[in-house]
This record gives structure tokens, C-alpha cells and sequence, in this order.
């Protein structure tokens, strides 16, 4: 099993931070596990990005120009990345924000609306774990209690009173996807 998957959005939506969870709980699992970050000088507001690839074999490249899965959290994300799912592959995002839905008709499209759900949770800061829930219950490449020790590995220990609510978000986020239907 090999998976290649972006994670593409605006800086402070934690989409590195979701990334590196997601990396780290791959080594929980003995994976081989690939993560790249790409990200404009703006930090907060500008485009961000991370390529993850979990393996049952050994990564060769962390390059990638197609992906088994986009995960897709602002408008300019989805311009750039939507053509670059490969045909039968998932494309997972969250239409807060989107003015252009994706159109393409030979790729499994997810919508969850994290951004929602986040607020109706009382915090803002769990968006990232709600579609990592999501995309999870979408593809189990890796198991819920080595996502936590991912959470573990990747908060600093100050933060780790935040697990509890991170946990309860991914498990919303895995309750919540929506199948989006080409008319």
C-alpha cells in the first residue's frame, strides 16, 4: 500500500500540521513515511501546502506531480491541485470558502464542513483534526490510536491537555464526510 496524498490551503489552517500528524502516524504504524512542506513567506493568510506519503515499501521520491488524494481547504488550493488527483483517486475539501466546486468526473469527491463544525465544536483551532477525521474514515491508512500518538509526538507537551478535544474533533470529522454528487 502506498499513498500519496496533498494537503493544500491558506497558512494557520494547520494543513502542515495535519500533514505531520499524519506522517507521524505512519511511523506508529512501521510505515516508510515521506512529508514536504511548501509555503510562502506570508505564514498566516498565504498558500500552504504538504505533500505526505505513507508506504508499506520504500519512497523513492518525495516529488510528486499526480496524487491518490487531494485534500483541498481554500478556492486557490482547488484551482492549482484539482486536475492533479489521479483518475479514481479522492479529492477531500471543505466548501467554506470555495466559489468553484470541483467538477471533475473521474476522481471520488468529499465535502466536510470543518470550518462549520469547528465552530459549532466552540474552537476554530480543531478545523485541521475535523478533515483529517474525515479523509480517515474516507481511507484508514492508518489507525486512530497511532493518530493520537502522532497528536502526542507532534504537540509540544504543553498542548497535550488538547488531545482529548483533538480526538473527540477527528472523530466528528470521521461522522461528517459528504459524497458530492456530479449533477
Amino acid at each position: 500500500m502506498t499513498e500519496e496524498i496533498i494537503i493544500a490551503g491558506f497558512g494557520g489552517q494547520g494543513v502542515l500540521s495535519m500533514g505531520k500528524i499524519l506522517a507521524y502516524s505512519g511511523i506508529m504504524q512501521d510505515q516508510e513515511v515521506s512529508w514536504m512542506p511548501s509555503y510562502g513567506p506570508e505564514m498566516r493568510g498565504g498558500t500552504a501546502n504538504v505533500t505526505v506519503i505513507v508506504s508499506d515499501e520504500r519512497i523513492s521520491s518525495p516529488i510528486l506531480n499526480f496524487y491518490d488524494t487531494a485534500i483541498i481547504l481554500n478556492q486557490q488550493s482547488m484551482d492549482k491541485f484539482e486536475s492533479t488527483v489521479k483518475p479514481g483517486g479522492l479529492l477531500l475539501y471543505d466548501p467554506n470558502g470555495i466559489t468553484r466546486h470541483p467538477e471533475r468526473k473521474d476522481i471520488n469527491i468529499y465535502a466536510i464542513e470543518g470550518a462549520r463544525l469547528a465552530a459549532e465544536m466552540g474552537n476554530t483551532k480543531i478545523f485541521n483534526m475535523i478533515v483529517l477525521g474525515a479523509y480517515l474514515k474516507l481511507k484508514p491508512i492508518v489507525k486512530l490510536e497511532n493518530v493520537i500518538l502522532g497528536l502526542k509526538k507532534s504537540l509540544p507537551e504543553r498542548y497535550h491537555k488538547l488531545i482529548p478535544m483533538n480526538e473527540a474533533a477527528l472523530k466528528a470529522g470521521m461522522e461528517n464526510p459528504q459524497e458530492m454528487v456530479s449533477a
